[in-house]
């Protein structure tokens, strides 16, 4: 898989970031959430997924861009 940057609200291009796959999917760079309360909210998670935290302005940005 290979990976496309798309966008960040990082000044420096770091976490919390956004990438487009060449497999036509998203993949997202963000801080690894450890609350036990907060994982205790997530349904189904299977093995090998993990929850990880992007602030709404970055998916609000990189969604008027792919609807524009």
């Amino acid at each position: 898989m290979r990976l496309r940057f798309l966008a960040s609200t990082s000044e420096a291009g770091a976490c919390p970031s956004l990438y487009e796959t060449d497999r036509g999917t998203i993949v997202v760079q963000g801080l690894h959430v450890t609350d036990p309360k907060a994982l205790a909210d997530l349904r189904d998670v299977l093995d090998g997924e993990a929850a990880v935290e992007v602030p709404r302005e970055l998916l609000v940005d990189i969604a008027r861009r792919v609807l524009n």
